[in-house]
């Protein structure tokens, strides 16, 4: 008897699938709708941090002073690495500044491929304009060096001062080097060689999250997605696309679906900003709101003797007290819809303080229904 390897999907082959695929993208965009590429990240599609220390030179004066010690310390290691040697207490940094460099190494990349990097002072450099980073090397989080980094700095200011006076533009002690590191080790992962895949959401909601699962399942035409928790996916690679990925993740991540969240306003008392989201609403409830002003002056009467006069000058402080309080009707209010409670909020003539202050008394009234977040 002639056995037969079981195909997952045998009614269905790779351009059958991916016929299916372009199909479902290409139906009518639903409301709100977005890609799916821009509510969610996908397992293995990550940066890597970099960090380095190292050495900015060609600095005119702006560098580290005299008592930064680690930028000395630094000099010395160098200028001996390459054979020179000097006495310590004799070398001065100002055209020398200690920096930290940073940067972020995409899973693809590969030795020979470049990376943009960050470079912002450690010490006390007023200035890193004209400055030119030393090569460093740039370790990640296990310790190993993934990349190097050495170039002239970009900055997007200038800092220019003298006895009397200064001028500065932006900040003048971080600048990068566009394509200023070379990789020189790849991360050992290996994309297409996967098997499953894990989508997170960039929020956590079952709706959204559900929403997104029963897409993909249509898409592919079979329950290869479910959804684990909350906020995260497991999503099983085909067979006809093991060993080929990217086809198959240009065509997800353009997938779009409806995301949906919890009603929430969110409030910034430092600004007097109040966003309020799409899912609030509000109960009926009466409000009347007005403003109490108390304005307190303070001012001295000095009373003098007369000329001559064995009498003493007096001085009599006074205080003056006003209160003003705005008398306004109450107002009936119903939000069904976000549009209903603006136009209420409108029509009691709520500035963006008083707003906030409407809307805490609401939310503890039961009347709102949304949460209220303060930043």
């Amino acid at each position: 008897m002639t056995a037969y390897r079981r195909n997952p999907t045998p009614w269905l082959a790779a351009p059958t699938l991916a016929l299916m695929l372009a199909l479902v993208l290409a139906l009518p965009r639903p409301a709100g709708a977005v890609r799916l590429k821009d509510i969610a990240s996908f397992g293995g599609v990550r940066n890597n941090q970099l960090v380095g220390y190292g050495l900015v030179v060609g600095l005119a004066g702006t560098g580290d002073k005299q008592g930064s010690s680690f930028t000395i310390q630094s000099m010395v290691n160098l200028l001996d690495k390459m054979g020179v040697a000097v006495d310590q207490t004799k070398l001065k940094p100002k055209n020398v500044a200690a920096v930290m460099v940073t940067a972020q190494m995409p899973a693809s990349s590969r030795p020979g491929s470049r990376l943009d990097i960050t470079v912002s002072s450690l010490g006390d450099a007023s200035s890193l304009l004209g400055g030119v980073l030393l090569m460093t090397p740039l370790s990640g989080v296990d310790g190993n060096v993934y990349a190097i980094g050495q170039g002239p700095l970009t900055l997007g200011g200038f800092s220019a001062e003298g006895q009397a006076g200064q001028a500065q533009k932006n900040i003048t002690t971080v600048g990068i080097i566009p394509n200023g590191a070379v990789v020189e080790r790849g991360v050992p992962f290996e994309f297409n060689q996967q098997d499953s895949m894990t989508i997170h959401m960039n929020a956590a909601d079952f709706s959204t999250t559900n929403a997104v699962v029963d897409k993909i399942n249509d898409a592919l035409g079979d329950r290869y997605a479910k959804a684990v928790d909350i906020s995260t996916i497991k999503f099983t690679v085909p067979e006809e696309f093991r060993g080929n990925l990217v086809p198959l993740m240009a065509s997800l991540e353009t997938i779009e679906v409806s995301p949906d969240s919890r009603a929430k306003i969110v409030v910034d008392e430092k600004t007097g900003t109040v966003v309020l989201g799409r899912g609030v609403r509000l109960s009926k409830a009466a409000v009347a709101h007005g403003n109490l002003h108390i304005v307190i002056s303070e001012g001295a009467q000095v009373s003098q003797p007369a000329p001559f006069g064995a009498g003493q000058t007096v001085v009599t402080p006074t205080t003056d007290i006003g209160v003003r309080e705005e008398n306004r009707r109450l107002m009936l209010m119903e939000g069904a819809t976000l549009s209903e409670l603006v136009d209420g909020l409108n029509a009691i003539g709520a500035t963006p303080r008083d707003l906030i202050s409407i809307l805490r008394t609401l939310k503890t009234a039961g009347a709102l229904h949304a949460d209220l977040e303060v930043i």
